[in-house]
Parts: structure tokens; C-alpha cells; sequence
């Protein structure tokens, strides 16, 4: 089987970026040589150094590979400029200045806004997305009920001034205090502003799950939460349209020309906004299998039951239980299409389907066939110590849904605090639900980082739920 790990140095993936041609020939795009050090130097040495954050909107590993908006955004720039990515994970945006400006890194990929301030200190690339802060809300309890046409708007709050009394919880060290205060003070009006040292992610999870009302985020950071979240309302603006750029060392012109010049071909294109809409519009996959526990038929469970025997058989797995993990990931279609790429019954992504030798043209025997491979493949890489069946299951299904990396970081982490790594319950999964927390994801025990393993707890819960009626209902 040919996987590996993929660490934070990651080499760039052979997607085409559009259709006009590579940039063997950038360096006729910036002809003074006074400002193309860094550009001559990232052609020469055929690579892009980039620091970046974790997050959906910047980067993470999702089932073994990289993902994140900004992460395929660099990924098509380099390809452009027929180089490899290297990415590193920086969480500071001083210390990356400093990588920046001492030559360790060549660019600033984190999304930063563009102010004046930051002008003097940074050269900034066209912007790479537009938005703002928004007010980020919980809808109605009731709001699911509610007829589509109806409006929501008289339960929440669409106008800023309209919050008077009102406690918001933001960012600590964030621009949206002085602003708050600053439309405060503008209205008479009394807004209660606590800041706290989490990250907006954070702060619109508690949001979402009623620890908090309100929190300011910026809007596409608040998109992206909203998708897997859709309780949350965010629809409230509260500050003006402001500029996302990546940032490369000041002066340094020839690389940011060759990036506006790529920038400006690539927005022209589809792919452009097949990207935006992937990354801030589709539906999360974890909705694939809510509100419908089963789809058990009178004679079986679903078309495909002979084959679900035979590669249930491969593992040594109830085929009731493989059953109900396709049912999970698919609803039994063999032409279901997650956001992030993954395809068919079993939900692969296209590296490791084309590992196990099939594509999107495979009848739906062979993926199911293939996905078994993977199984047995995945459950080999946990040590013999997980020596329950039963715990060997669970670990298998959550390093299937999320990536074995991050799986192997939450056995670490309970390792290191008191729990046991080879339990999954109550014990490897809150690490799992947990790697979203800077406190854990940034613990020297942590090698993957970021992730949000809400999805992953929710994945193995539910399948073993649904296997649990199966096997009520349906005989071996």
C-alpha cells in the first residue's frame, strides 16, 4: 500500500491550477533585478517556502492529506510557477515577519487583512478574498421548522446598535474591541465586550452550543462554521468590506507582481470559483447521514449486501457493521461527492483511491472491495496493545474518517494525560474532540495539529448505533 504520513513540509500535488501556462518564464513578469531577490530565489531553488495557521480556511490533514482553502490556493500558485510548496505552521504572525524578513520563509499565507499600518512592514499580493466581520448569533430554537420563505430576522438582530446591553465575547488582542467600542461610543448605546484568549473558531463553537450568545468573527472564517454549524446565523454585518492578502517581505516586488499576475488569470476561471464555493458554500459531509438512522430493507439492508459480505469477510468484520459504515459515508450511492473531493460508497480521496486502483468509473463492487482493503490496511497501522476487537473497530473507523495522524496525536495526548490510548471511549475520543483546542493541538505531543473532531466522535458513534439496530433487525 503506497501511503505515507504527510508531515508539515508537504510537496505539491499535481493539480492543474487553469488552463494559461506555467511560470517557467516568470521572470520576465518583474524585469527590475533590485526587486526580485526572493522570486529569483524561489525559481532557482524550486521551491515556495510558505507559513501558514491551521484551520478549514487555511490548512489541516483531513484523511491523510492537506486540505484548506488557502492550502489550494498555494498549491495552484506553485504549480503556476512549476515549484514545489513547502509548508510550515506558524501560529504567530511576528514570529513568521521574522522568518520572513531574515529569509527562513518567502511568503506570509495566513489571510491577513491590509491596513495602512501593516503596509509599512509588509509587501501584500492582490487580495485573495474580500470580506468582513459579522455578528455571529444562534437562530431560533425552533428555526428548522420554520417555512423557508419566512423571514428569521425578527428573532435576531440585524442592525449593530440593536445589541445595546447586550455581552459579546471576542477575540482577545483582535481589532474588533476598538471597533465595538468605537460604534459604542458613536450610538450612546452600553455593549458589554469581554475578550477572550480563544480563537474566533472557538468562540463561534460556543456560540453554536449555547455557552455563549454572542461573537464578532470575520465572515468567512464565520461561512465556514455556519456550514457545519447551521444553527448559527451570521448574516449581520458590523464593519466595512476590508482586504485578505498574503504578505511578502517589503520591497520584495517581483514576487508579488508574478502573484498578482497569476491571481488576476486564475480569478477569470472557473476553477477559481468551483474553489470559493467548496470551501464556503457546499454542505459538510457529517449532514450525509442526519435524521435517518437506517435504510433496512425486508429482505437485507441494502443493494449491495453480497459484496459488503464478501469484503466484510477480508477483515473480519460483521458485514453488518461494514454496512452500516457505507451507510454512513454514502446512503448506499455510489456517486456521492463530499466537499473535500472524497467519492462513492466508501468515501475515499482521490490519492488513495488511485492506490488501491480505482477511480470515479469503478462499478460500486470494487469500491466497496477497495474500501475494505483500506480498512485492513488502516486497522495494521494501530499497535497489537489495542487488543480488543471491539476498540480495534472504533480506532479504525475514526482513523478512516479523519486521517490515522491525528488519531495517532489524540493516543498521544492520552498517553501523556492520565487516559488510557488504547480505550476509545472516554478516553482517546475527547482528545479527538478536543484537537481543535490550541491547547491541545499546539501540545508537543501533537505532530498533525489542527482538527476538528467533532465529525470523527460523531462518525464512530453512529455507526456503532446503527450496527447495534442491524443486528436487532437483520440476521448474519
Amino acid at each position: 500500500m503506497k501511503r505515507v504520513f504527510i508531515h508539515l513540509v508537504i510537496v505539491s500535488m499535481l493539480i492543474s491550477s487553469c488552463s494559461f501556462p506555467t511560470a517557467q518564464k516568470a521572470e520576465n513578469i518583474t524585469t527590475d533585478s533590485s526587486y526580485r531577490a526572493v522570486l529569483d530565489q524561489v525559481l532557482s531553488s524550486g521551491k515556495l517556502r510558505v507559513a501558514t495557521d491551521y484551520g478549514y480556511v487555511s490548512y489541516l490533514i483531513y484523511r491523510n492529506e492537506p486540505i484548506g482553502y488557502q492550502f489550494e490556493l498555494l498549491n495552484k500558485l506553485s504549480n503556476f510557477l512549476n515549484v514545489e510548496l513547502e509548508i510550515s505552521i506558524e501560529e504567530s504572525l511576528q514570529k513568521s515577519k521574522e522568518k520572513l524578513d531574515n529569509g527562513t520563509i518567502d511568503l506570509i499565507g495566513m489571510g491577513m487583512f491590509v491596513n495602512q499600518e501593516r503596509k509599512k512592514e509588509f509587501q501584500f499580493t492582490n487580495p485573495i478574498l474580500i470580506t468582513r466581520q459579522v455578528l455571529v448569533q444562534r437562530k431560533p430554537n425552533f428555526f428548522e421548522q420554520i417555512n423557508i420563505f419566512e423571514d428569521l430576522d425578527f428573532s435576531l438582530f440585524r442592525e449593530p446598535f440593536n445589541l445595546r446591553g447586550k455581552t459579546i465575547y471576542i477575540e482577545k488582542g483582535s481589532e474588533f474591541a476598538k471597533k465595538l467600542r468605537q460604534m459604542a461610543s458613536e450610538t450612546n448605546d452600553s455593549i458589554i465586550i469581554l475578550e477572550e484568549d480563544k480563537d474566533q473558531e472557538e468562540l463561534i463553537r460556543a456560540v453554536a452550543n449555547g455557552e455563549i450568545d454572542y461573537t464578532i468573527a470575520d465572515k468567512h472564517i464565520a461561512l465556514v462554521n455556519s456550514l457545519y454549524y447551521p444553527v448559527l446565523d451570521v448574516k449581520t454585518p458590523v464593519s466595512f468590506p476590508q482586504r485578505i492578502a498574503w504578505a511578502c517581505k517589503l520591497g520584495e516586488t517581483g514576487l508579488t507582481d508574478t502573484i498578482n499576475y497569476w491571481l488576476d488569470k486564475f480569478n477569470q476561471t472557473l476553477a477559481a470559483k468551483a474553489l470559493y464555493n467548496k470551501y464556503f458554500k457546499n454542505i459538510r459531509p457529517e449532514k450525509i447521514a442526519e435524521n435517518k438512522k437506517s435504510s433496512i430493507k425486508k429482505k437485507g439492508i441494502s443493494p449491495f449486501d453480497p459484496t459488503i459480505k464478501e469484503a466484510a469477510r477480508m477483515i473480519g468484520w460483521d458485514w453488518r457493521l461494514l454496512a452500516s459504515m457505507i451507510y454512513q459515508e454514502s446512503q448506499f450511492n455510489p456517486h456521492a461527492r463530499a466537499w473535500t473531493g472524497a467519492y462513492g460508497l466508501m468515501q475515499m480521496m482521490p490519492i488513495t483511491m488511485e492506490d488501491l486502483g480505482i477511480d470515479e468509473n469503478s462499478p460500486p463492487e470494487k469500491q466497496i472491495l477497495a474500501g475494505a482493503k483500506y480498512l485492513g490496511y488502516i486497522d495494521r497501522q494501530f499497535p497489537e496493545e489495542i487488543a480488543d476487537s471491539a476498540e480495534r473497530v472504533k480506532f479504525t473507523l475514526a482513523a478512516y474518517n479523519s486521517g490515522y495522524a491525528h488519531i495517532f496525536d489524540a493516543r498521544r495526548l492520552a498517553g501523556k494525560y492520565g487516559k488510557n490510548p488504547n480505550v476509545w471511549e472516554d478516553n482517546v475520543d475527547f482528545f479527538v474532540l478536543n484537537l481543535s483546542d490550541p491547547f491541545y493541538y499546539r501540545d508537543t505531543a501533537v505532530y498533525y495539529g489542527y482538527f476538528r473532531g467533532e465529525e470523527t466522535y460523531k462518525f464512530v458513534r453512529e455507526i456503532i448505533d446503527r450496527y447495534e439496530e442491524y443486528k436487532l433487525e437483520v440476521g448474519k
